[in-house]
């Protein structure tokens, strides 16, 4: 979910730059394809680091082997999408039946702020989910040790395995 909301940053980015109109339906169509290819990106990036951590590698070696080993397929997935996508954008089509190049089509007006919600969502969103993911990870990761540490000391299990309030001493002054 994370990755989404960075993507929208993109997002909202291109379509200043290009002054698009920001069409409710087309830029959400762009917002909703945008979000499945922004996921799945974060998801093959720690899929990956959560094996790496079960093959019993440490958090920030499975965090590093996991970008330099996901880095060349989740860069392909948006140097593809925005390459296909450029056409759009600009208002380039190719007119089969008089077979001409065209500037400035028609289906510019339509699906240009859909494209360009894509271009830009995907490239910023890819750059953020390759450094701020894995940090947000190990974050994540640390302040749940924490928790399992404090809550440690106030718990113990009893031999029928339920668990029993440990009391907690208070140091003297």
């Amino acid at each position: 979910i994370f990755s989404v909301l960075l993507s929208l940053v993109g997002v909202f980015w291109g379509l200043v730059i290009t002054q698009m109109p920001f069409g409710i339906i087309m830029t959400g169509v762009g917002v909703i394809s945008l979000a499945g290819v922004v996921v799945n990106n974060a998801i093959v990036l720690m899929d990956y680091t959560i094996q790496l951590r079960e093959r019993g590698m440490t958090k920030r070696d499975a965090l590093l082997q996991a970008g330099v080993t996901r880095l060349r397929p989740v860069l392909l997935t948006a140097v593809t999408t925005v390459l296909g996508l450029i056409p759009m954008a600009t208002g380039v089509s190719f007119d089969f039946r008089n077979f001409e190049l065209v500037v400035g089509s028609d289906s510019a007006q339509w699906w240009g702020s859909m494209a360009v919600a894509v271009i830009f969502g995907l490239v910023v969103s890819t750059l953020l989910t390759l450094m701020v993911v894995p940090a947000i990870y190990s974050l994540i990761d640390d302040v749940s040790h924490w928790f399992q540490r404090v809550f440690a000391r106030w718990i113990n299990t009893d031999a029928g395995g339920g668990t029993v309030p440990r009391p907690v001493e208070i140091p003297e002054s």
